[in-house]
């Protein structure tokens, strides 16, 4: 008999972690229109839920205006298994394996079951496992949005980019994106620990300089034999407003993912003509249009996922649970992570962590079956964590 009720994780007040609580509450019922119903595999965590949980995201004016009332499931990754799908779904079906970044305005991933709407999804990539592919679409999807509809970046440009903050989730996978999908010949990344420019190289970065030094004479120095035409910010908007002023070329593009007040006056965007935009993920889901965009980016990722062109950047991995769920924000908080973290519901222990560290470069690329042959391999080799599954 089909039980009524579900376990999810999620807080009744806004607060700190120890707001998180594990309750029973109703289980979606039947998916109507575009929605599918998902038995959710494993979820990960993001800056962005650390804020929802707290009380203090932003980014949206009016968001808990419209964010579920009373209990609210936090987390916008994940992927899962497909159980019901709703009458005008053409997609998918019961049994497929799906990744997705739930809707800013409805519950979120911390539950055995959701319902997300199919323009949310993409098929889950053969060459990943569930907590892999939880990783994929928030940060990867923000990065492809950024570089290529909001910055309109061109294949093969001979062109160079500037990416601050290249250590986290969104940075990793653009440098990924800008050197193994767009192909440019200068990516330059930002960091400031030997951990996190020592993860920029890995992930392609080109060059790797120090954002707590001057950019603008660290850049001088390297001699580019192309012109930085873009630069994707990812932190700390208005500390670096006016430096790119100085260090882009006339007529590059600038976008930013991080809200924050600055002035451009008295930068050298108007002389040069430079183009400013913001990008948010979750402006199609918020104000309700354009959500096909959602399944054709992941669609996209997914396809260059198991081509071997990108991977996510994941360095830890816990146990889909209360305990796991506090730890992962808990670490979010600690602004000392490096690449993703993800939980699954498979995953071993009681919250505690499983360290995998891909510790191998891609400058000359490999094949998706390498990867699946090498990739226990490489995790027993530079695990350190005692519990890890693949010592």
């Amino acid at each position: 008999m089909e039980t009524k009720t579900m376990k999810a994780i999620g807080v009744a007040k806004y607060g700190s972690v120890d707001s998180f609580e594990s309750r029973d509450v109703p289980r979606p019922g039947s998916p109507t229109g575009m929605d599918i119903l998902v038995q959710v595999k494993a979820c990960s965590v993001n800056p962005i839920d650390t804020k929802v949980r707290k009380g203090t995201y932003d980014d949206a004016p009016d968001y808990y205006k419209f964010a579920p009332k009373g209990f609210h499931i936090i987390g916008f990754d994940g992927a899962g298994t497909v159980l019901e799908v709703g009458p005008q779904c053409t997609n998918f079906k019961p049994g497929d394996d799906v990744f997705y970044v739930s809707s800013t305005t409805r519950q979120g991933s911390a539950a055995e079951y959701l319902l997300v709407d199919e323009r949310h999804c993409a098929e889950k990539p053969k060459s990943l496992d569930f907590v892999e592919a939880a990783c994929m679409g928030l940060t990867f999807g923000t990065a492809y949005q950024s570089l290529v509809d909001r910055l309109e970046i061109k294949q093969s440009e001979n062109v160079g980019i500037l990416i601050i903050n290249g250590g986290g989730g969104v940075g990793s996978a653009a440098i990924q994106i800008t050197r193994k999908v767009l192909q440019l010949p200068v990516v330059i990344a930002t960091a400031s620990r030997p951990e996190t420019m020592a993860s920029c190289k890995k992930m392609g970065a080109t060059h790797v300089v120090n954002h707590r030094e001057d950019l603008e004479s660290q850049i001088k120095a390297l001699n580019l034999d192309v012109p930085i035409r873009y630069a994707y910010v990812v932190a700390r908007t208005e500390q670096y407003m006016h430096a790119l002023g100085k260090i882009c070329a006339p007529f590059s593009k600038v976008c930013s993912i991080v809200q924050a007040k600055f002035d451009l006056y008295g930068t050298d965007f108007m002389s040069k003509s430079m183009t400013f935009s913001w990008d948010w993920l979750g402006s199609a889901a918020y104000h309700r249009t354009n959500l096909e965009n959602y399944q054709r980016i992941f669609t996209t990722l997914a396809r260059h996922i198991d081509e071997g062109n990108l991977v996510p950047n994941l360095t830890r991995r816990l146990k889909l649970n209360l305990s796991g769920l506090k730890e992962a924000h808990q670490l979010i908080e600690s602004t000392a992570t490096v690449g993703k973290l993800a939980l699954g519901v498979d995953e071993p222990g009681e919250g505690g962590s499983i360290c995998l560290r891909l510790d191998c470069s891609f400058e000359q690329g490999f094949a998706v079956e390498d990867f699946m042959r090498f990739r226990i391999r490489i995790f027993a080799e530079f695990c350190q964590e005692p519990n890890c599954r693949a010592n």
